[in-house]
């Protein structure tokens, strides 16, 4: 049976230090609780962002990155979307056998997001013809 009494010695132990830990707790004021409750560090679970791990080194890695942004494009007028369609269109008046999407968004130096509304719009309007499918497909000048 020692172990009947190692079991009540934890409980005794474990019921004094819950007492004296409430006792502390009341005895102690509203601002001593908020003051340590605010200095203490909140962590949720999981991982730590890598910011806050390296405060020190975000601004080099920043620096580090492309100039092209992720995430979504900015909303275009109407006439900025008719003026890239202008573009293209100008891009391939001289391609006879056309060009696939690939090679227009190299060619004009376009965001890879800016070309499928681009040149939906283009086969919507009729100045554009499309031959294929997927990447195969061509874009020539109807």
């Amino acid at each position: 049976m020692p172990s009947n009494s190692l079991r009540s010695t934890l409980d005794s132990l474990a019921t004094s230090f819950a007492g004296a830990v409430l006792d502390a707790i009341k005895g102690a004021s509203i601002q001593e609780l908020l003051a340590e409750s605010a200095s203490a560090p909140r962590r949720g679970p999981g991982r730590p962002r890598a910011a806050a791990a390296a405060p020190a080194a975000a601004p080099a890695a920043k620096a580090a990155r492309p100039a092209r942004s992720s995430g979504r494009l900015a909303r275009r007028s109407p006439e900025e979307i008719t003026k890239t369609l202008d573009r293209i269109h100008g891009l391939l008046k001289g391609k006879k056998s056309g060009m696939r999407s690939e090679e227009i968004r190299k060619a004009l130096k376009l965001d890879v997001r800016e070309v499928p509304r681009v040149l939906k719009e283009g086969l919507a309007k009729k100045k554009l013809k499309s031959r294929g499918q997927k990447r195969a497909t061509t874009y020539t000048v109807s």
